[in-house]
């Protein structure tokens, strides 16, 4: 606007002089080039600035996720985890990174990773609406599978914390996980003097044919044909958990001397 009003004002104020009109012109696109950038930089600035409801982020995660597309619904729950002890750390970032690469292979990409972060920015996950939706979409095995990984987040940096643990019993309550299930997979990561009875979802109390019946539930249970159908990832981590049902089992058959 300014470089037309002051090159007419030069051509006039120079008595009707082009040299007047285009010394105004220079000037006065100048200035309109010098408010563009400052309106831009305010605008950035206010959209950075911007806290989004938890309504915004479930709208901006139906827009990217689909029948399709899991690894939307993965960022939402790692970014959960993520921020669970209040610190985002690199360790927790390249595992995500490794198994969503290693899972989807060309599927995956740096866009995913905008998605991260921004769940990371956002302050507000609506995990209740997140998890409903996922509950609806995966089968009852696969919601467990979840939670190995979540928990291989949270192991990520050598420790589980508390807060990461609170966090992944919250979702898995949302996804409609069994207390139980939960349980044992949170034993095969943080670990203490009855886990192995933990991992096999029974107390250390349990009779040896409670503990035969109970492995032998959680081995059909569990078993990694189970995900068959899913990516090479999910497969690992079933088989990973399988072996720890055996070797807890064999733990526990090793200390009381069953045959």
């Amino acid at each position: 606007m300014f470089k037309w009003v002051l090159a007419i004002a030069g051509f006039l104020l120079l008595g009707r002089s082009f040299l007047g009109g285009f010394i105004g012109f220079v000037i006065g696109s100048s200035i309109d080039n010098y408010n563009e950038i400052k309106n831009k930089s305010q605008s950035q600035g206010r959209q950075r600035s911007r806290t989004f409801s938890p309504e915004d982020i479930f709208n901006y995660y139906q827009q990217r996720s689909s029948q399709s597309d899991i690894p939307t619904m993965l960022m939402a729950l790692s970014a959960a985890v993520m921020r669970a002890d209040g610190k985002v750390l690199k360790s927790e970032l390249k595992y995500v990174k490794t198994f969503l690469i290693q899972q989807f292979g060309n599927r995956f990409s740096t866009q995913h990773l905008q998605v991260l972060k921004r769940f990371l920015d956002s302050g507000n996950i609506p995990l209740h609406q997140i998890c409903q939706d996922i509950k609806l979409r995966m089968r009852p095995e696969v919601r467990v599978q979840l939670l190995h990984y979540m928990f291989g987040i949270a192991k990520a940096d050598g420790d589980v914390s508390p807060s990461e643990i609170d966090v992944i019993n919250k979702i898995a309550s949302m996804l409609g996980v069994s207390q139980t299930d939960f349980t044992s997979v949170k034993n095969m990561f943080y670990r203490n003097v009855d886990s192995d009875y933990k991992v096999l979802g029974i107390e250390k109390t349990a009779t040896d044919d409670e503990i035969k019946k109970a492995y032998r539930k959680m081995a059909i249970k569990f078993h990694p044909d189970k995900v068959s159908q899913m990516g090479p990832e999910y497969q690992k981590g079933a088989k990973e958990k399988f072996q720890k049902i055996q070797d807890s089992y064999e733990a526990i058959k090793k200390r009381r001397g069953i045959k």
